[in-house]
């Protein structure tokens, strides 16, 4: 069921009402979940999302595996690829490196292909715009629910990337890049914390994705959109003599979650990564609600 339906079958019904039309949801100033707990559903209930989420999964476990079968020794290297075989947990943190590149952006762009453009394609938005709820409102549903489809992405990488590197590789203490050793669990919280770096930097591209999908009804158009944008924006980064552009590029810092597996752990190219993330999510997501605050609802 989508989240049209949803809205519209759960509203009240009684007597006075006008065949066609929905009943407000509840009393309008009591803050409800249901819309976004809908979204959610929908989001997990596509049968293509589970697909890409098994997709993403699948990824760091080849990872393991390959670095297990050829894998000389267990000194590891410098860097996250090489310091794998000295404790599972870098198998999530190269996952990540390596999915955030491509895979993790094409996972937003589907999402963000079916948040508008999906809904107008389908031609459900007519009728999700009837339902009385706020166009500002509806839009903040839309993108918290990109940024949860974000969080999930970014945990279908890491948690299977994780299990199955401890399996192989072990659970104990941590070298970090700088030679120093963390515990177990302090090593656990600093991916966390890289999760939750990685998952910022998406949802900033989901803004991105969100403004595009108010501007057409294909969602594939979105899609592509969004990797054109992505691939561009890698490309640009690639060019030093656009240094003076780097620091405004949303990829820009993207790989910097690394520097949480330092010690101590260096802040300031994160810091401005999130800011930069946060940046984007404002803009475009401002610019979406600019859109779609006048858009037909018969379109």
């Amino acid at each position: 069921m989508s989240a049209t339906e949803t809205a519209v079958s759960s509203a009240p019904a009684g007597e006075g009402r006008s065949p066609g039309r929905a009943a407000p949801l509840g009393h309008p100033t009591r803050f409800s979940t249901r819309l976004f707990r809908s979204e959610l559903r929908l989001i997990g209930g596509r049968r293509r999302n589970q697909v890409g989420l098994l997709v993403l999964a699948v990824l760091p476990i080849v990872i393991a595996v390959v670095t297990k079968a050829t894998a000389a020794d267990r000194r590891g290297g410098g860097d996250i690829i090489g310091q794998i075989t000295g404790n599972g947990l870098f198998v999530a943190l190269a996952a990540l490196t390596v999915e955030l590149t491509m895979f993790l952006p094409l996972a937003i762009g589907m999402l963000c292909g079916d948040a508008i453009a999906g809904e107008a394609n389908l031609g459900t938005l007519r009728y999700l715009l009837t339902v009385p709820v706020s166009r500002a409102r509806l839009l903040a549903v839309k993108y918290a629910s990109l940024c949860a489809g974000s969080l999930w992405g970014v945990l279908m990488v890491a948690v299977p990337g994780a299990v199955v590197g401890i399996a192989l590789f072990g659970f104990g203490p941590m070298t970090t890049l700088s030679g120093t050793q963390l515990g177990p669990w302090e090593a656990t919280g600093r991916v966390a914390l890289a999760c939750l770096y990685a998952t910022v930097c998406l949802c900033g591209l989901a803004a991105v994705g969100l403004f595009v999908s108010t501007l057409t009804e294909q969602p594939i158009a979105v899609t592509v959109a969004v990797m054109i944008f992505t691939i561009v924006s890698w490309i640009l980064d690639s060019i030093g003599q656009l240094a003076w552009l780097h620091p405004w590029l949303l990829v820009h810092r993207w790989m910097a979650f690394t520097d949480l597996v330092r010690d101590p752990p260096v802040w300031d190219l994160v810091r401005e990564g999130a800011l930069v993330s946060l940046g984007y999510a404002v803009v475009f997501w401002l610019a979406s609600w600019a859109r779609f605050a006048g858009k037909d609802v018969t379109s």
